[in-house]
């Protein structure tokens, strides 16, 4: 087991979960405690679920959560640029780091998948 924080897919999770929050500073009010907070827990979870994973033997559920978790960012995210709340920039700036979490979050799912 690796230690959590040096893991590539802890570090870049953790950065998005900062960047989630700075963002959601600048919502709207109408957005900022219903969406805003929605993104911010599924972010919060996100992390969550990949420390779970790598600190337990049975990594697969946590994978699957945080798989789950990663897509609906990505959804939030999509929603808060057609919502005029970040901008077209910002929205390929996030997408960058949630591809590459999906990425590595999918080989980390299917090496655990061989080991069964």
């Amino acid at each position: 087991m690796a230690i959590t924080e040096e893991l590539p897919i802890y570090k870049a999770t953790y950065d998005l979960v900062l960047i989630i929050f700075r963002f959601t500073k600048n919502f709207n009010r109408d957005y900022k405690y219903t969406i805003g907070e929605s993104i911010k827990n599924e972010a919060i979870e996100t992390v969550t679920n990949i420390y779970r994973a790598n600190c337990n033997k049975h990594k697969i559920p946590y994978l699957e959560k945080a798989r789950e978790n990663i897509e609906v960012i990505r959804l939030y995210i999509r929603l808060l640029k057609d919502l005029h709340q970040i901008s077209t920039k910002q929205l390929v700036y996030v997408n960058g780091y949630i591809e590459n979490i999906s990425k590595q979050l999918t080989g980390w799912y299917k090496s655990q998948n061989k080991i069964l």
